[in-house]
């Protein structure tokens, strides 16, 4: 799993390649807790490139939104996959994120 965050004006992108799982938690964490730390208030977690997820990446998103809440930070997702919008419907939190099909309609959703 590779992380990568790029800044979109005053959105952050913190995009996730390869298997989103416990390896890469304590990274993830650390980026969302630097990118809030920073004073940035609008982050899209980029999921385009990620090529699958399990319960404890899961649990890593639900820990990022509850995070995000606390710190009246608003964060989205975009570019989830057809199996992945799958795993958030059966497990009942399609409807806790604010989901894009493109990044670019995440960042412009912001505006």
């Amino acid at each position: 799993m590779k992380i990568h965050t790029q800044n979109y004006n005053d959105v952050t992108v913190i995009e996730l390649q390869g298997e989103i799982d416990g390896d890469i938690a304590d990274v993830l964490k650390d980026t969302v807790v630097e990118t809030v730390s920073l004073g940035r208030k609008r982050i899209v977690i980029d999921m385009s490139n990620a090529s699958a997820i399990d319960s404890q990446g899961l649990e890593l998103l639900v820990w990022g939104r509850e995070y995000c809440r606390r710190s009246r930070t608003q964060l989205k997702l975009a570019g989830l996959d057809e199996t992945i919008e799958k795993i958030l419907e059966i497990t009942g939190l399609q409807t806790e994120f604010d989901r894009h099909t493109e990044l670019a309609e995440a960042v412009r959703s912001f505006a």
